[in-house]
This record gives C-alpha cells, structure tokens and sequence, in this order.
C-alpha cells in the first residue's frame, strides 16, 4: 500500500474562494520515502500579509510559479490510487479534490488523518499539532509552515505511528464505511459513537463550551455523523466545522418534541451557525382596541411587544379571511375593521345604532373566537419509553410539553399542566403542531378548559 502526504500553503481558509500557494506530496510505502515533489503555486490573487508573514511566501515568489492547472497531472498522477494523507485531512484534502476538479479531474481516495490518528496511537500528550507533535515524536522539522517541509514531517509521523499502531487503528480508518475520517479533527470520536439513535436535540460547542449550532434529529447519531459527509470546500462550512470542538444532546419522547425544542433552544441561545431560524417569520395578529370615539374596533397587525393579541397567524391572508368570517357572523363593520378602505359612513352611523349596541357584537365575536380556539393534547407513547411524550395547546397557544408515566390517562388541563414543563409560545410551534395532527390525527386528545 502507497500513501500520499500531503500538505499545502493557501490564501485563505476555504478552497472555493481561495487558492494553493505552494503545495508538498510524499509518496510512502509506509516504512520509506519512495517519492517527494514539492513546488510553489501561482494562486492568481493576492496573498494576504498575515499569510505571507506565517508561511514566508510573498506575491513575488509565486507571480513566476505554475498556476495549479498546470502542475494538476501531475499532482493527480501522484495522488490516484493512493491513501491521501494530511494533518486534519478534511482541509488539504478539500482544497485539493475542488482544484483538481477545476482543471478536469476527479480526485475520488481514501484518507487518514494524522491528528486522529496521533490521539489515539499517542494518547496523553500536550498537543496535536504539527509543531507540538513532531517536538513530542523527535520529528525534526526544517520549515514550519511550508509544504514541503510540513509534508516530510508528517510522512515521519505516519511511520511513527504506523510502527506502533498495535491496535489496528489505521485499518479501521481506511475501511469504507468508517465515519471517523469525515469528523473535524477536534470532535472526539467517543462523543459521536456514543450518540444514542431516538429522537433528541444536538448542541455543538466551540472550544470554550459555547453552543454554534442546534439541530434536531429523529436519530440523534445518523443525523451528528451526517454533517460531516462529502467535502463542501465553501466558507461557511469550513468555518462550521473548525468551530465544532464538543457535542452534547437531550433526548425527546417524539420527533414534534425535538423539533419543537430545537426552535426554543435557537431563540434562547441564538447560535452562530444557525442562520435559518434567526430571521423571523413574518407574523400577524388580530388586536381588539377602542377608538377615540369609544368604539371598540378590530384590525390585523404585525406583533406588538405590549399588546395582547386575540389570535395570531402566521400569514396576512390567513388572518383577514377569518375576520371576514367574523364580520359576516356578528354584523361587524368592515370599514371599522379595515377591510374597507372606501369613504363613507360606518355601519353604526348608517344604522344610527348606538356605540354600546355595536361595541356588544364586537365583544361577541372576541368571545366566541376565543371560545373556540382549540385545546388538546398530542400523546405519542412508544416501545422505547414507558413514558409517553405529551404536547399541550392550550386555548390554540402552545403552553409546553412532558412525559406523563406509564398506564396514566390523559388528565384534564389544570393537573396536565402541573406535569408539563412550559415553553414560550411561538407562531412557527403552532404552525409545526398544526400540520402534524392533520397528519397523526389519532394522536391527538380532545381536552375542555373549566
């Protein structure tokens, strides 16, 4: 078996929007040098001086050096049918496979990582990284931070560690479902394999404790293991997983409860890598106010912070067309409604009725609405749990959601409550309540408010 070692010099930290500078490949049979090829790259755009003061290589030195399509057969001839091998794999492995790519080839190996593999072949020491490393090996070193160099100091470290791998743990990364190679080089693998497969939400961490990411899961572990799959070389994945440093996770009763937690714990948390969930959704709400004339009159807003809604709707279109229901059923004025924007007199002064008369029907119509604003419990129970997961809506507003123990009935609102722990009400928890008993509608329990 030959490896490849790799290691590049870039000008930047993801390979869609940055290019190689320089690039170092060592060919191995595993106890000796079989091959080296070493040369700098023209990147076709500037290098960044932090860069040029880390590695020593200036605009200068590579405005006369190949661009990478030109040394790509190369490059591809030395690295196919080969084990690639780098320091944290995943990076030099993706700005090479999307730069081949680029020049018409496609780069499609297997990997070993030599900072995973050093964890655990070397355990206990004070550092990883390449420099920290090759101090701790005796691995002398000519030129940090320049490929070549970098490159033949990590081919020494692979023979270290191949000479005293005695518990096979370069087999078991080489084997083709193995997903320990696809995960950031500072994500211990215990963490994952440990992940149990129910349902449950996923924290990641970054080296201070701190959570970057929440995410849902109907299997906690096939869905952790799955964000790290292929070799998107764009920034935001790249800076996504160099961030991730820890895992952690609560289990849920049912897949509605993790998705239900994952969007509180996102609003409470406000995660750095969770983009979507951060704009909010555009939400509406039916208000019920008096006017200066002592009218009371209903109109359709955006949410209001210190206002108290009668109902609220996640689309404009969703909430007009129920208050058009409620105008036609209580004889409501549409023009004190805001759903008539013509001039003219309002109903009561085309009726000469009198204010108290009309203000009777327009608190009528709030009864009723909010008499008959659902209220009911989802109950999922399962083989794995002798708890059954409940969700409560409670007056069509989400109040919170618990286990209630084995063989206990449903029990009526007030005591269910003192079961549940709450959570914040939100128009997106409604919304994914809603859609999920018209697809379970026999998980859902029909309760009465005293």
């Amino acid at each position: 078996m030959l490896y490849a070692v790799v290691d590049i010099e870039t000008t930047g930290s993801h390979a869609s929007e940055h290019g190689i500078t320089e690039i170092g490949i060592v060919v191995t049979d595993g106890r000796q040098v079989v091959e080296v090829y070493e040369t700098l790259v023209n990147p076709e755009q500037p290098i960044p001086p932090f860069i040029q003061v880390l590695t020593g290589i200036n605009n200068e030195m590579v405005a006369v050096a190949p661009r990478f399509e030109e040394v790509a057969p190369r490059v591809f001839e030395l690295l196919q049918d080969k084990v690639f091998v780098a320091h944290n794999v995943n990076f030099d492995y993706s700005f090479v496979q999307h730069h081949l790519r680029h020049a018409g080839y496609g780069l499609n190996t297997r990997k070993l990582c030599t900072v995973r593999l050093s964890r655990k072949v070397f355990p206990g020491l004070a550092g990883y990284s390449l420099g920290k490393l090759t101090r701790q090996l005796g691995v002398s070193m000519e030129r940090h931070h320049r490929a070549g160099a970098d490159a033949k100091a990590t081919a020494e470290v692979l023979h270290r560690i191949l000479g005293e791998d005695r518990d096979g743990h370069v087999d078991s990364m080489l084997k083709s479902k193995y997903h320990q190679q696809q995960l950031p080089p500072n994500l211990s693998e215990a963490l994952v394999q440990n992940l149990p497969t129910s349902p449950g939400v996923y924290y990641f961490h970054d080296i201070h404790g701190k959570v970057v990411y929440v995410g849902k899961a109907n299997n906690l572990k096939k869905r952790v293991l799955g964000h790290f799959t292929g070799n998107d070389a764009g920034m935001k994945r790249q800076s996504f997983l160099n961030h991730i440093h820890e895992v952690t996770y609560q289990v849920c009763g049912s897949e509605l409860m993790a998705f239900i937690l994952e969007h509180s714990e996102i609003r409470r948390l406000w995660p750095l890598f969770n983009y979507a969930h951060k704009h909010p959704v555009e939400a509406f709400s039916l208000y019920v106010f008096e006017d200066v004339k002592g009218y009371l009159r209903l109109a359709i807003e955006g949410k209001k912070k210190h206002l108290e809604p009668v109902y609220t709707f996640n689309l404009l279109v969703e909430g007009q067309n129920m208050l058009r229901k409620l105008i036609q059923q209580f004889d409501l004025c549409p023009k004190m409604c805001f759903m008539d924007r013509t001039q003219g007199a309002s109903l009561p002064e085309e009726r000469g009725e009198t204010m108290v008369a009309y203000n009777q029907r327009v608190m009528e119509a709030v009864a009723f609405l909010r008499k008959n604003l659902p209220t009911f419990a989802i109950v999922e129970r399962s083989e794995a749990s002798p708890d059954a997961a409940c969700i409560l809506m409670e007056s069509g507003r989400f109040y919170g959601m618990g286990y209630l123990p084995q063989g206990t009935p449903v029990p009526q609102v007030e005591e269910l409550k003192n079961m549940l722990t709450p959570y914040p009400d939100h128009d997106y928890i409604r919304g994914l309540i809603y859609r999920y008993i018209q697809r379970w509608p026999g998980k859902k329990v029909e309760l009465t408010v005293a």
